[in-house]
């Protein structure tokens, strides 16, 4: 009696160990190589899921399609979700977007295939208003001509055309003042400039005095006004290649443009022409088109958030549906 009674509380401990240890599988690229998650997520994400890397599951699909709840979709080599993919995982919960920016993402057609998507808002706010500032600064005192000059220098004079132009003071265009647009406004505080912005919706009048903006009704105002442009909309049929020839053309001979925000929203070939022509001073870029470049300039999120610790580095992604 005895004997069958220790039996019988085994077994159930090991029924009960085996719920508790079966985790969620997840469809992700091998942590840790290019392109793909970093190393210092493992802890969090082995410690939540069952990760099956993307080369296995190829190889192997039979063993865990029916087994995937979401796909991690991670870095400019991320997983492509489209409807071989989605037809291949029939449990697939949630496409989890490792950003903010979901324009890569067919969103209708994973909602049809009743899955969700989710993304990380607010997690690189500052990190991404921190390099607006970094690239406006860069660009108005040429510190990179200056770090080549000390570097490669010929001469022990500074050229003429190494001069730069003054941020404070200036006048500082915000095309998109959302959450990270207000960061910006707010760090621009710091330099004494003028803050003028251009929003689909104006932000309360207590919002605006307390980072001294000032609304433009139209995008001609701003472009007119600025001496720095900063581009911080997100990507949508409406902003693809906002800013344009016209756009250009409107701008002050001595501005900077700084885009922060998705390559597609400027015209490229726009903007070469209006550097070739001197019709704007400079350009600040983050983002461009094709992205990534041959040597991936897009840094504006890229930061260590936490260290090594991989709780903490995962955990400042706050996961949202995105649809």
């Amino acid at each position: 009696m005895t004997s069958r009674l220790v039996q019988a509380t085994s077994r159930f401990r090991s029924s009960v160990t085996q719920v508790v240890m079966e985790k969620p599988c997840i469809l992700a690229t091998t942590l840790g190589a290019p392109g793909g998650i970093y190393k210092c997520f493992e802890p969090c994400i082995e410690k939540h899921f069952t990760i099956i890397p993307y080369e296995r599951f190829v190889q192997m699909k039979e063993d865990f399609a029916d087994k995937i709840q979401a796909v991690f979709v991670w870095g400019p080599d991320a997983i492509k979700v489209d409807q071989n993919l989605l037809q291949s995982l029939p449990k697939l919960k949630a496409v989890v977007n490792g950003g903010v920016g979901v324009d890569h993402l067919d969103i209708p057609l994973i909602n049809s295939f009743g899955v969700k998507v989710t993304n990380t808002p607010g997690v690189v706010d500052n990190a991404t208003a921190d390099i607006g500032m970094s690239l406006m600064l860069a660009s108005a005192r040429k510190i990179v001509e200056g770090h080549n000059f000390s570097k490669f220098r010929e001469s022990d004079y500074f050229p003429k055309s190494s001069l730069g132009t003054d941020v404070s003071g200036a006048t500082l265009g915000i095309i998109g003042m959302g959450r990270i647009g207000y960061k910006i406004a707010k760090r621009a505080q710091g330099f004494e400039m003028k803050i003028l912005y251009h929003n689909r919706n104006r932000r309360p009048e207590s919002e605006e005095r307390a980072v001294g903006a000032t609304y433009c009704a139209s995008l001609k105002e701003l472009l007119q006004r600025s001496d720095f442009v900063m581009v911080v909309v997100s990507l949508s049929p409406e902003t693809r290649k906002l800013i344009g020839a016209k756009e250009f053309a409107m701008m002050k001979p001595n501005s900077t443009l700084i885009n922060i925000s998705r390559g597609l929203v400027v015209d490229q070939d726009a903007l070469v022409d209006a550097l070739q022509k001197k019709m704007i001073r400079a350009a600040a870029l983050d983002v461009t088109y094709p992205e990534p470049l041959p040597r991936n300039p897009h840094c504006g999120d890229h930061t260590d958030y936490g260290g090594e610790d991989g709780d903490q580095c995962l955990g400042r992604y706050n996961w949202r549906p995105a649809s």
